[in-house]
């Protein structure tokens, strides 16, 4: 299973743009497509709000890999 930490630069992120910079779109409509296929999990959970946004303490899950979002660095 691929780990991935991300650390956030505001108070959230919406999950379209998390996918994007994950590296699992090209942009945060290619995001989007995944979360309408019904691939990402926030928390466990299928996720279907493109826009939902993540904070701190979420795991995003996506195929094996999951996203562990933390928060900004210095907080």
């Amino acid at each position: 299973m691929n780990d991935i930490e991300y650390f956030l630069t505001d108070e959230y992120i919406e999950l379209n743009h998390l996918l994007k910079l994950a590296g699992f779109a090209s942009s945060g409509g290619g995001g989007s497509a995944l979360i309408v296929q019904g691939l990402v999990k926030v928390d466990g959970k299928p996720e279907s709000r493109k826009r939902n946004k993540i904070r701190a303490g979420q795991i995003v899950r996506y195929g094996n890999a999951r996203i562990f979002v933390l928060a900004p660095k210095g907080s």
